[in-house]
């Protein structure tokens, strides 16, 4: 007799149990990043809804913003750093190939030996990150999944490029999966166009950037004082913005319609902080009521990338602790280009 696998003993759903974010100190305005481009204030307005962003000093590495973010996530779901199975970290910051940052912050905060890995799904890496927990917690293999959406764009940012320099921002934001007896995290609508990854992308891959490159390269780009650029995020802005518009909120529509869940039966609308007009025009497609509070937290935060959910959330409750409990709709997209939304129950 062939012999049988014994079956996954998890919890029949996962739910968010807390949040938890930071943001770095210093506070960049427009004026700022004005001093490097030809642009304007009303410009930078008009075009993304950004009046500022934070950018972390030297100390607000990404390590020490998601331990920030992670500490207040524990906290607030009333869990002891002991307690925690796996961490999760969505970035694209992070410069070391290996090891994992997550390792390093599940031994710092105290999480013993769990389970640490990153992921790079850009803009959707929280959205990602959240279907991962959620399928350890109903798999078994994990009780409290630690999940931190963390960047530190200011490090891949071009301050002369027209186009991005005023985009993206840092931050780190956090959340606790765990068990429940109710469905309380819905399926996850997800994919990638890959066809369009270059719509997105590096300006020069790591290995283009080598001291000793081959005869006959590509020149590296340089900045305005001559000085070899550091590479940096691109972007063809049209076209995001196009695919973003049309195409998101059809998955949007998609992820309320796995969960049985209509617009109007929703307390909040978390997109991803890419862009004032996206937002805008995603809340009229998908029909939202007035009574489903918007997440708009790019207007002082700026893109955070995979931090940008968790961090919009977290302000969210902060501001509307009356949305304890309820439904929101997030989904995330960027390069790749990927995408993932689901409906959730905030904690």
């Amino acid at each position: 007799m062939t012999a049988k696998i014994s079956p996954s003993k998890g919890s029949p759903y996962a739910r968010i149990l807390g949040v938890g974010g930071y943001r770095p100190t210093r506070v960049v305005p427009n004026e700022v990043i004005l001093e490097r481009i030809d642009s304007s204030d009303e410009w930078i307005r008009t075009r993304s809804g950004i009046t500022s962003r934070h950018w972390a000093g030297p100390d607000e590495t990404v390590a020490e913003m998601s331990l920030e973010a992670g500490g207040k996530a524990i906290a607030d779901a009333g869990i002891s750093a002991a307690d925690i199975d796996a961490v999760v970290v969505a970035t694209v910051s992070h410069f070391k190939q290996t090891p994992a940052i997550a390792t390093e912050i599940a031994h710092r905060i105290g999480a013993g030996k769990p389970a640490a890995f990153d992921i790079s799904a850009g803009c959707a890496g929280f959205t990602y990150g959240l279907t991962l927990a959620k399928g350890m917690i109903i798999d078994g293999t994990a009780k409290h999944v630690l999940v931190i959406g963390v960047e530190r764009l200011s490090d891949l940012t071009d301050k002369e490029d027209r186009a991005t320099a005023f985009l993206f921002g840092d931050g780190a934001g956090a959340v606790i999966v765990g068990p429940s007896q109710v469905p309380a995290i819905g399926p996850t609508v997800w994919g990638s166009e890959g066809d369009k990854s270059e719509t997105i992308t590096q300006t020069v891959a790591w290995d283009d950037f080598r001291a000793n490159r081959p005869e006959g390269a590509e020149p590296l780009p340089v900045d305005s004082r001559g000085e070899v650029k550091f590479p940096a995020i691109t972007q063809e802005g049209q076209a995001v913005f196009r695919w973003a518009v049309y195409e998101m909120a059809k998955v949007a529509q998609e992820a309320l319609d796995a969960a049985g869940i209509t617009a109007d039966q929703l307390d909040a609308f978390i997109p991803h902080q890419a862009n004032m007009r996206i937002i805008d025009s995603m809340v009229k497609t998908l029909k939202l009521p007035d009574s489903v509070t918007v997440a708009r937290d790019v207007e002082t935060t700026g893109n955070t990338s995979a931090a940008s959910i968790p961090l919009a959330t977290h302000r969210l409750l902060e501001e509307h602790p009356e949305l304890s409990g309820g439904l929101a709709l997030q989904i995330g997209f960027g390069a790749g280009l990927v995408y993932g939304a689901q409906v959730v129950r905030l904690p």
